[in-house]
């Protein structure tokens, strides 16, 4: 299996990097023999689509899992759309964080857990910042994993816009979807009892009614996410592809959109105006735009966008 570790530096026995957009080095790794190439982040000085441009990367080297100390909604976007999970949370050395993986102790994330342009004032390399929390996350007290691997997908990200007459803007938007991954140690089927099968390490400790509760949460985590492992396998079964789409009602005509999009997709003629056939659905234009006036939405792949 190959996957990829941010890393303050380019060995195993570097740290993991809190940043992912903006880590000094990604290490791209086999599991299975622990061969790993060192890719020095050029992304790293960008002023903004650090963490799209660095997840864009990733699935071009195909991996299948990042492990990563944060990950913000953009770069959480194209992670869906591209069928990789990601991890969170990782600290110490990338050597130690790879063994954990491979024993199922670590779960992957539902949902981004910094916000957009995280990286940018983040403390600097090999220092872990203090993040506050996205609403809703969940906690992990207790020992109680995840389970089974987090919902990626399309939708609105919240990320920061510049107007062309110097002017600032920040959007904010609400990044849904479904995806895959498989935090977990156990098998596929019926789990059994006990740690790997995501069970809490000292649920035999706990009395019979705090047991209950954790396998009932456990058990509502994993129903949730079955829902979205199946409405996700119904998209990719359909065909359809993501696709930017303006809002005409909040679209301002500030270009942003298509100075920065790396397709040539939009085109901007009083409003933006998106080409379907060309456009990748990379989120690019999600995260930049100030007014909140693109989303990413599922079309049948060749359709015209209306």
């Amino acid at each position: 299996m190959k996957i990829a570790v941010t890393s303050t530096g380019p060995t195993l026995d570097d740290d993991v990097e809190a940043r992912f957009g903006r880590c000094p080095y990604f290490l791209i790794i086999d599991t299975d023999t622990m061969q790993f190439e060192a890719i020095e982040n050029s992304n790293i000085a960008l002023g903004g689509g650090a963490g799209i441009q660095s997840a864009q990367l990733m699935s071009e080297k195909g991996v299948t899992t990042v492990l990563t100390g944060n990950c913000g909604p953009n770069a959480f976007n194209v992670f869906g759309q591209a069928g990789i999970q990601v991890i969170v949370g990782v600290s110490g050395p990338v050597r130690g964080a790879v063994e954990q993986f491979k024993t199922g102790a670590l779960s992957s994330a539902s949902e981004p857990n910094v916000a957009s342009h995280f990286g940018v004032s983040a403390a600097p390399t090999g220092q872990t910042p203090m993040v506050q929390p996205m609403p809703d996350q969940l906690g992990q007290g207790g020992g109680m994993g995840l389970g089974m691997g987090g919902g990626r997908g399309m939708g609105r990200g919240m990320g920061g816009g510049r107007g062309r007459g110097g002017g600032m803007g920040k959007g904010m938007g609400r990044g849904g979807g479904m995806g895959r991954g498989m935090g977990m140690a156990a098998p596929m089927g019926m789990p059994s009892t006990g740690p790997a099968a995501g069970f809490p390490e000292d649920a035999g400790l706990q009395n019979p009614e705090q047991e209950l509760a954790a396998l009932k949460q456990q058990a509502e985590i994993l129903e949730q996410q079955k829902q979205q492992l199946n409405q996700r396998i119904t998209q990719l079964e359909s065909g359809r592809k993501a696709v930017a789409v303006i809002d005409s009602e909040k679209c301002t005509g500030c270009g942003i959109c298509e100075d920065v999009c790396p397709a040539n997709a939009i085109k901007v003629n009083g409003q933006a105006l998106v080409q379907p056939e060309l456009c990748t659905g990379c989120g690019l234009c999600v995260g930049e735009c100030p007014n909140n006036a693109i989303i990413l939405t599922q079309q049948k792949a060749g359709k015209a966008g209306k």
